[in-house]
């Protein structure tokens, strides 16, 4: 499928959604799954994310369509270099000799050792002294990176004009600090800055929290890093067809060393149980759709029946179907692989993202409204099978 694809014509579906879960550098996957999307013509009309997912929403919804993938790019572009020093040529250069071996896995761990210590250009930079030097509280005493840089880059790729008016949705989940409580900002019921998105993706204790209207945020993904549930249950419900991007999976191999240790870890932790997830939403939908078809079988007469008015409230006879891409693993990267910010990693993460969504739409049939008796279905490009 190029730019000159015929565009796919989708059914009658009232939200078309792209979800985003976090995972710092493994989001350039979710630019390719976008960049498929809008070669066929796909335009969400909503974005919700978190962490990674949160930033790259920003720059989609707070672009023109004909304007995304440029500032896609130029995002990437830019965080995917030193905060200190200039970038390295050996990527494009030596980037075919490198392979996928032994050779590979040292040069990624170099990049990500670079990330650590330098920090990345508009995205974060290194706090000097360390935190750990900074008594009486603050940013500089709770974090070891500085995320100024990112807040800049927001401004100048994103306009927030545009998010705030409303032409697309967008959702972002954070974690109020203080009570522990997840939420979401929205651009349906607030208006969304730069900070919001910021809080999303503020991971402690690498980045400082945000304060937002005196409460003070972090990383939503430390809760739930899966925002599906968010697009599918918030009133009132609607016919969706939901493009649930996935960066971590929650299937792995049985670890064999100490450092597969820590890779499964955070593949376990930040998948958030998407399956689960995915599942108890949907049986959730069924259950409303049985009860709307069990509303019609009672007798008449009842329509005032406190009951009868509950079971009304819960019914719904909305479809869902949500197409899941989740990334998989290279054989080189290890438990650093979300901070290995190399731009050879970015391109083929990005071209993963890219492969995987033009795969699923020669499925066009997996499109379509479900039509069986549930009224939900899932589909994923690496199992070839429809779930209803």
């Amino acid at each position: 499928m190029s730019e000159e694809a015929k565009k796919i014509e989708l059914p009658a579906y009232e939200t078309v959604a792209l979800v985003l879960q976090g995972g710092g550098a493994l989001g350039s996957y979710q630019a390719g799954v976008y960049q498929g999307l809008h070669e066929a013509g796909i335009m969400p009309n909503w974005f919700c994310g978190i962490s990674i997912g949160a930033l790259n929403a920003a720059i989609l919804a707070g672009n023109p369509p004909e304007r995304r993938m440029e500032r896609l790019t130029e995002f990437w572009d830019t965080i995917c270099n030193s905060a200190l020093f200039p970038e390295w040529a050996v990527d494009d250069r030596f980037a075919p000799k490198l392979g996928n071996g032994d050779i590979r896995s040292a040069a990624s761990a170099f990049a990500a050792m670079r990330a650590l210590f330098e920090g990345q250009r508009g995205f974060y930079a290194p706090r000097f002294p360390a935190p750990f030097l900074m008594p009486g509280g603050g940013p500089a005493a709770t974090s070891y990176y500085d995320t100024a840089p990112l807040k800049e880059t927001l401004e100048r790729l994103v306009d927030f004009d545009r998010i705030n008016s409303k032409e697309v949705r967008v959702s972002v989940g954070a974690v109020d600090v203080e009570t522990g409580n997840f939420t979401y900002f929205d651009n349906a019921n607030r208006v969304l800055k730069p900070e919001h998105f910021m809080a999303s993706g503020a991971l402690p204790p690498g980045f400082p929290a945000v304060e937002i209207e005196g409460r003070h945020y972090w990383d939503g993904g430390l809760l739930s890093n899966t925002p599906l549930t968010e697009v599918l249950t918030h009133p009132p419900r609607r016919d969706t067809l939901a493009f649930q991007v996935d960066l971590w999976s929650s299937r792995g191999p049985l670890p064999k060393n100490i450092f597969d240790v820590a890779e499964r870890q955070k593949d376990i932790q930040y998948s958030s149980r998407t399956r689960q997830a995915t599942d108890v939403s949907l049986e959730i939908q069924k259950l409303r759709r049985t009860v709307r078809a069990l509303l019609k079988k009672l007798p008449e007469g009842l329509d005032n029946d406190p009951d009868i008015v509950t079971a009304r409230d819960m019914s719904c006879s909305k479809v869902h179907n949500v197409i899941h891409l989740i990334y998989r693993d290279k054989a080189f990267e290890a438990y650093h692989k979300d901070y290995e910010f190399s731009r050879l990693t970015m391109r083929e993460h990005w071209e993963s993202g890219l492969d995987d969504i033009r795969r699923t739409l020669t499925y066009p049939e997996w499109l379509e409204r479900p039509d069986n008796e549930s009224g939900v279905i899932t589909h994923d490009v690496h199992r070839l099978r429809p779930r209803t």
